[in-house]
């Protein structure tokens, strides 16, 4: 049945709420706050959860209830879902996350879809380039960092290019700034001392995360630097080869794998400098995570980290350790004024790019929206 009301609807469809997808759906549905449009939100995966409801910060959420294994091949049972709340809802926009949710879409006639592209290489499979490619007329895409956009365009050097766009990830700055603990206590939660320099890291333990540069780096100071730790807060296959790494350097009470830590943004101010090793970083969320704890950042020049940071001074080239290694001394030497003052700079850039305020204003500024907006709102 067919809502008769003129009440103007948008459909996100998610695969799925794990984090952090729960936060970006969270993301772009505050996309829409204070418009004149309602927000429903699908997750094709994952049980009723009043927890995802609640943060959902949707007018409406339903939960297809789809495991892995059921949203493979043609996904028909998906899409005819989708289909019947069209029929019922008659969206006026779609917003789509990830290749199945964009893939899905593509079959509802007529209905603008904005794709958002959270990943490299999502069209390298020929497939998925012919396929997207012939939908183009009523797809749009959106890459969450610039060298996804970039990334996209090379793939998909066919289809219409001022239909691929950035719309940069963002943080929700009050909310995490509340809820980080300050330094004492963030430090006494994870069982550090005061009198230790920390070094510190977040992120799976997998090659594109590349703590073993990281390691390398802090091995070629410790010695410079003796109160110096390093502390790396996350899980995965890694973890034996670098447990392996710190005891061949003789660093097992100067490197410390701590594990998942959960709600580790809360524990960043424990952190004196904090050091993003990937080679390979679709954006870097949790470089604004580090900018809000007023600490510090080293990171690589990899993918969405470079847009990030305003103090570019502090970017070193992938799997350069000697590099790494020289800018980990010289953030250990800075005076108060210059932490201040680089701190200050990677602030400012996060209030002006990766704020919901700034996303919001970013998006409705996009050519091809206002286009949707005109031409789908009479």
């Amino acid at each position: 049945m067919t809502q008769t009301t003129d009440q103007k609807y948008v459909l996100q469809l998610c695969h799925g709420y794990q984090m952090p997808f729960l936060d970006v759906a969270r993301q772009y549905a505050s996309l829409f706050d204070a418009t004149e449009y309602k927000v429903i939100t699908a997750y094709l995966t994952g049980q009723k959860d009043q927890h995802v409801i609640d943060n959902s910060a949707s007018d409406k959420v339903i939960f297809l209830e789809y495991d892995s294994k059921d949203i493979r091949g043609l996904k028909l049972k998906q899409i005819k879902q989708i289909k019947q709340l069209h029929q019922q809802y008659n969206f006026k926009l779609a917003i789509a996350h990830r290749y199945k949710a964009i893939y899905i879409l593509q079959f509802i006639k007529g209905l603008p879809v904005i794709g958002i592209n959270h990943a490299f290489n999502v069209y390298q499979n020929r497939t998925r380039r012919w396929f997207t490619t012939l939908n183009h007329k009523n797809l749009y895409l959106l890459g969450v960092s610039n060298a996804i956009r970039d990334n996209i365009k090379q793939q998909l050097p066919s289809f219409p290019q001022q239909h691929i766009q950035t719309l940069y990830n963002r943080i929700n700055s009050d909310e995490i700034s509340h809820s980080q603990f300050n330094t004492a206590e963030a430090r006494k939660a994870l069982d550090l001392t005061s009198d230790r320099f920390v070094f510190a890291n977040v992120g799976r333990l997998h090659p594109d995360k590349d703590q073993k540069t990281l390691i390398d780096s802090f091995s070629l100071i410790s010695d410079d630097i003796p109160n110096s730790i390093l502390v790396i807060i996350g899980k995965g296959k890694l973890e034996s080869e670098l447990k392996q790494q710190i005891q061949s350097l003789d660093l097992d009470n100067r490197v410390f794998l701590l594990g998942i830590v959960p709600e580790a943004v809360k524990y960043f101010k424990a952190f004196d400098c904090f050091v993003l090793s990937s080679d390979y970083e679709p954006f870097g969320m949790v470089l604004l995570e580090a900018i809000l704890a007023d600490i510090p950042i080293i990171a690589t020049n990899a993918g969405g980290a470079k847009e990030i940071l305003a103090d570019k001074d502090y970017l070193v080239n992938v799997g350069d350790s000697q590099r790494m290694a020289e800018l980990m001394l010289k953030v250990y030497h800075l005076d108060t004024q210059e932490k201040e003052n680089s701190c200050n700079k990677n602030a400012k850039r996060l209030n002006n790019f990766f704020t919901d305020k700034a996303a919001r204003e970013a998006f409705w500024k996009l050519d091809f929206v206002q286009d949707i907006i005109q031409n789908k709102s009479d």
